[in-house]
Formats: structure tokens, C-alpha cells, sequence
């Protein structure tokens, strides 16, 4: 017996890194998913492939978070395929990393469409399907130590990501006459494919070595979390928020003397 038998799951920007490993999680433990991506057929494809091969069921829906319309159609087809919703995390994000002062608008609006609205999209029809079923659900939101630290080259995706720290709080005190939970958890460095964007495989090997517990996270590690909070034993746990970042952010010291 799973933790999640008889559960259905939705992960958002399930097809790599972090969602990968939340959805993965997810359905070892006894949900079908719902394998939300945008751009990564062949990576989708095989989530859903791994995730049938723990006798589950996996839905696999192309949608852009940032278009309401698109993830409205992807609620309604996840229910009207797996029958119901106990689970939802608003995994997708994106981030084009410049100065404030050269950032173009147009990237600033694509980040924040996607890493705010499309939070707040996922979250609302989350919610909306799980109070017509009247039967609780769990709701996570992945955020990021963004929200605390004011990293440089990242406004667009700091504010999001503070953003929608609040916004999981004010959204767990209004659910919880529904006992939907609503909990945030705040990954630090993770090693994932998106992060190759931004750093060389030597940057992440030097970098880890500065994190407190010797190493980067992984997407492993953040599932783990994830499957805590949506699972029975979390029960009493809302608008939490938890930091899953191995000491990083308490690693952050003044330069020596």
C-alpha cells in the first residue's frame, strides 16, 4: 500500500528537474499523474512511461502555465480522464536572468506570467475543483530561497517568487474551513538540467562545495519534502512555509576580516 493509492496528482513542469522528481515521487507512492510540460515532448513522454511502470496512471497535457485558457482545459480533461483532483503542485517557473537596469519589459513580463500568474492559475483551479469535491486536497507551491534573497540579475524572478510565498499563505487561510491544505517549500541550489543555463559544470561543482551539507540538492531531495507535506502526516500543516536549500542560505557569511 502507497501513501497516495487512489490519489490523483497534478504537477506542473513535470517533464524535468524538479517536477520530474515530484511526479515520479508522487506516483511510486500510488498516485496517476497528470504530467504537465511545455517544450519537452520526448522528456514528458517518458515521465509518464516511468510513472506507468509503478501501475499508475500518467496523463500527459502540453499547456503553458501563463495561459489561463490553456491550463483551464487541462483541469477539466484531468478530471474528466482520472475522474477527480486530490493534488496539485505549481511547480512551472521560468527565468531570464538580467540587470535591472538592461532588463528588456518583455522577459520580465514572460518570468513573471509564468512563475506568478501561472502560480496563481494552477492554485485557483486547484482549488476551485477541490472544494466542488468537497473532500480536502493538498496544495503546494514550489517557490524558491529567491524570496529571501535578493539575488542579483533576478529581479523579475525574486518578486514572483515572493509573490507567491504570500500568495500560498493567503490562499491556506482561506481553505482551510475546506481542510485544502496550502504549503510552500522554498528549494535552494538544486541540480537540474534548467541550471545549465546559467552555470558550467565546474560552477556547480565548486558551488556546492560552499553549501553547508557539501553538495548541490537534488530534485529528489524536493520531492521527498513534497511528498511529506501532501501526505496524511502533514495533515495539520498549512501555510507553512519550509526551506529546503541544505544550509545554503545559513551559509551566507560576510567576507573573513
Amino acid at each position: 500500500m502507497g501513501r497516495f493509492d487512489g490519489k490523483v496528482a497534478l504537477v506542473t513542469g513535470a517533464s524535468r528537474g524538479i517536477g520530474r522528481g515530484i511526479a515520479l515521487r508522487l506516483a511510486a507512492e500510488g498516485a496517476d499523474v497528470v504530467v504537465n510540460f511545455l517544450g519537452y515532448p520526448e522528456e514528458a513522454a517518458e515521465v509518464a512511461a516511468l510513472i506507468e511502470q509503478h501501475g499508475r496512471r500518467a496523463l500527459v497535457v502540453e499547456a503553458d502555465t501563463a495561459d489561463r485558457a490553456a491550463l483551464t482545459a487541462m483541469f477539466e480533461q484531468a478530471v474528466a480522464t482520472l475522474g477527480r483532483l486530490d493534488i496539485a503542485v505549481a511547480n512551472a517557473a521560468t527565468s531570464i536572468r538580467e540587470a535591472v537596469v538592461d532588463a528588456d519589459w518583455e522577459h520580465v513580463q514572460r518570468t513573471i506570467a509564468v512563475a506568478q500568474f501561472g502560480v496563481f492559475h494552477t492554485c485557483q483551479l486547484a482549488a476551485q475543483q477541490m472544494v466542488r469535491q468537497g473532500a480536502g486536497g493538498k496544495i503546494v507551491i514550489i517557490g524558491s530561497v529567491h524570496a529571501e534573497i535578493a539575488v542579483p540579475r533576478s529581479a523579475a524572478y525574486n518578486m514572483a517568487k515572493a509573490a507567491v510565498n504570500h500568495l500560498g499563505a493567503t490562499l491556506a487561510a482561506e481553505l482551510a474551513p475546506h481542510h485544502i491544505n496550502v504549503n510552500i517549500v522554498n528549494p535552494g541550489w538544486i541540480d537540474t538540467p534548467g541550471e545549465r543555463r546559467f552555470a558550467s559544470e565546474e560552477d556547480i561543482r565548486q558551488g556546492g562545495k560552499r553549501i553547508p551539507w557539501g553538495r548541490l540538492g537534488t530534485p529528489e531531495d524536493i520531492a521527498g519534502v513534497v511528498a511529506f507535506l501532501v501526505s496524511d502526516d502533514a495533515d495539520y500543516v498549512t501555510g507553512a512555509t519550509l526551506r529546503a536549500d541544505g544550509g545554503f542560505k545559513l551559509g551566507l557569511r560576510l567576507p573573513d576580516p
